[in-house]
């Protein structure tokens, strides 16, 4: 009879070593390329930190005590701000869902198609959330209409891009089974993978929810409306007192917000 050879110890020791030893050296890669990135930005020159400190000390002086006296006027500005983040996140799901099926490798019809969809959706992601603010503004004139566009053209790169990875790690046996069976391509989307992956796709929507309304408050300030707009206009009177409250009053509803969305995620498991 013949014996299998096992590993020796040291075999394994040894290669135990060599793999620690590669982490180890990946791991300095990645420090030297962050304290590089630290030192070309400037954050090791203390006197720029020493010569800046005056100027913020006494901003924060302005900044307190914080001015609530117009907080009426930022009521219908926060709700336009939170209509914003709802109807962005909204579109952006309906835009992301086929295109997040045709970038996923196990749902996409072919290759042509696949590499397509993802290019789209890394060109859609490459643009900030301000540039199409200022460019749909330019287009739709100024309201919440342009940042919710904004929103949601940018967020269709991010979220089809989860979404097309939450796809492309379902358990693949349901969809061979469901193939064998006759089933369409549709049939197996519809009852082999999204019962999979909604849970995921939940979750990434909620989380893009609770972003999109700090971006919304952002897109005020490029004259997409919202709480960002009346910021924007305490900040060009040089009313640093206002600005604060208004800051704290958008530290409020993120936290609202954030609240908001982690009830539904408890609720959506």
């Amino acid at each position: 009879m013949s014996s299998v050879a096992t590993p020796s110890y040291d075999h394994l020791l040894g290669q135990a070593r060599t793999q620690a030893v590669r982490k180890a050296r990946l791991v300095a890669v990645i420090l030297a390329v962050c304290l590089a990135a630290l030192a070309i930005t400037g954050f090791f020159d203390p006197a720029r930190f020493i010569e800046g400190g005056p100027a913020i000390a006494q901003l924060a002086s302005e900044m307190v005590p914080p001015n609530f006296s117009r907080w009426q006027h930022w009521l219908k500005p926060l709700l336009d701000t939170l209509a914003m983040s709802i109807a962005g996140t909204v579109l952006a799901v309906l835009l992301s869902l086929p295109l997040a099926l045709l970038a996923a490798a196990n749902t996409s019809p072919n290759p042509w198609v696949y590499h397509s969809a993802r290019t789209l959706l890394a060109a859609l992601r490459s643009v900030p959330e301000i540039i199409l603010g200022i460019l749909f503004v330019a287009a739709v004139g100024f309201g919440a209409l342009p940042g919710v566009l904004a929103l949601a053209l940018h967020s269709v790169g991010m979220v089809g891009k989860f979404y097309a990875e939450a796809i492309e790690h379902v358990d693949p046996k349901p969809l061979e089974a469901a193939s064998a069976a006759g089933a369409s391509r549709m049939q197996v989307i519809t009852h082999s993978v999204m019962p999979q992956v909604l849970p995921q796709l939940a979750d990434i929507t909620i989380y893009r929810w609770e972003y999109h309304f700090r971006a919304s408050a952002v897109l005020g300030i490029v004259g997409a409306g919202g709480i960002g707009f009346e910021l924007m206009a305490a900040l060009r009177l040089i009313n640093y007192a206002e600005v604060s409250a208004i800051l704290l009053a958008i530290l409020a509803c993120v936290v609202v917000v954030d609240g908001i969305g982690a009830a539904l995620r408890k609720r959506l498991r």
